[in-house]
C-alpha cells in the first residue's frame, strides 16, 4: 500500500515558479516509479512528468519540456516537480501517482494517487 500527499500548490503569476512535493509512505518507495499528472477544469487528466525508481530516467509531456523538472529523494521518500516559467494554461489540480513495477512513463499503471494540490497561474 502506498499513500501519497502532495503539497506546494498555490496562486502565482505568469512567469513565476513553484515546487510541488509528494511525500510517500511506502516502505519500498525506492523501488517505485513515480509520476505527476494534472487535471484542469473541464479537461481530462493528463500526464505531466514521470521518473524511474532510481531517478535515472525521466519523461515529460511536450507542453512542459524545458520548463518543468521532476526529481526524487529516495531517503526522504519524496518526489518533486519544479515548475518554472509558469503559464495560465498550467492551471490545474496536480496529482502525484505511483507506478509500482513500471518505468514512470506516460503509459504506466499508476495504481496509487494523492489527493491533489491546486496550482493557479494568473495572467
Amino acid at each position: 500500500q502506498v499513500q501519497l500527499v502532495e503539497s506546494g500548490g498555490g496562486l502565482v503569476q505568469a512567469g513565476d515558479s513553484l515546487r510541488l512535493s509528494c511525500a510517500a509512505s511506502a516502505r519500498t518507495f525506492g523501488s517505485i516509479a513515480m509520476g505527476w499528472f494534472r487535471q484542469a477544469v473541464g479537461k481530462e487528466r493528463e500526464f505531466v512528468a514521470g521518473i524511474s525508481w532510481s531517478g535515472g530516467s525521466t519523461y515529460y509531456a511536450d507542453s512542459v519540456k524545458g520548463r518543468f523538472t521532476i526529481s526524487r529523494d529516495n531517503p526522504k521518500k519524496t518526489v518533486y516537480l519544479q515548475m518554472n516559467s509558469l503559464k495560465p494554461e498550467d492551471t490545474a489540480v496536480y496529482y502525484c501517482a505511483a507506478d509500482p513495477g513500471g518505468l514512470g512513463d506516460p503509459y504506466g499503471e499508476y495504481d496509487y494517487w494523492g489527493q491533489g494540490t491546486q496550482v493557479t497561474v494568473s495572467s
